[in-house]
């Protein structure tokens, strides 16, 4: 357990040089919601409505924080790791292959919370951001949201022959699905076609998840979002298990 939690505070500290990864995953999102707030504001839509733009918004953000981390961070490093030996030094070590996938899931975790802290700080501070939802309802379906699409970086990073190759992929599946999911354009204003295709990206159940939760609708009520999130680490987990590789 020591072994793992300097692994951790290590993997932590490496991630936090790094002014690219930290940007992109803590601060980027955050940053676009305050572009957006000052362009739209957040006053409500209407007086029928007790939301604004960036109530409805947050998720979607959240949403591209767990996207950042999982697709263009997660995958990238271990692929290098395994590239550079790093993993292969690593072997001879009691550490065991899922502690050392382990330690990135957490370190990817804190680098997700961090992120929607700051975008939960910013927004309450900037534009008055509403919360209807219960939190321990939400840090749940955050948690699994974000054990969801982390087995997916896993996945990548196991079958990438090489960093650059996790790389391309991630981007190939990252921005389409930033796009189309509602993340960066609301679903809302898409025509209906796209809103059907995008029914199939992961990243949209995400946001579904968790918008919902967000406005205090009970987990019963997104079953479709809990199934697939489900499956996919169940799937995530088995493959990434037969994919992992140490050199």
């Amino acid at each position: 357990m020591r072994s793992l939690l300097k692994l951790i505070s290590t993997e932590m500290k490496v991630v936090m040089r790094e002014p690219m990864s930290v940007f992109f995953t803590i601060a980027f999102a955050p940053l676009l919601m305050c572009l957006f707030g000052v362009i739209f504001g957040n006053k409500p839509m209407s007086h029928h409505a007790r939301f604004g733009y960036i109530d409805m918004s947050a998720a979607a953000y959240i949403g591209m924080i767990i996207a950042t981390a999982g697709l263009m961070h997660l995958p990238v490093t271990v692929a290098t790791y395994r590239e550079k030996g790093i993993l292969r030094r690593l072997k001879i070590t009691p550490l065991s292959p899922q502690a050392i996938l382990g330690a990135q899931l957490v370190v990817m975790l804190l680098m997700t919370l961090l992120g929607t802290a700051l975008l939960v700080i910013l927004g309450k501070a900037l534009f008055d951001l509403r919360f209807s939802g219960n939190a321990l309802s939400l840090a749940a379906g955050l948690i699994l949201c974000c054990m969801s699409f982390f087995t997916l970086g896993f996945v990548l990073a196991g079958l990438a022959g090489s960093a650059r190759v996790a790389q391309t992929a991630s981007m190939i599946i990252y921005f389409p699905m930033l796009f189309l999911s509602g993340a960066a354009i609301p679903r809302e204003i898409m025509p209906k076609s796209v809103r059907a295709f995008s029914e199939y990206l992961p990243l949209t159940h995400v946001i579904t998840h968790l918008r919902g939760l967000w406005f205090g609708e009970a987990w019963g009520k997104h079953l479709t979002e809990v199934g697939v999130l489900v499956g996919m680490l169940i799937i995530g987990v088995l493959i990434s298990a037969r994919t992992f590789r140490w050199e």
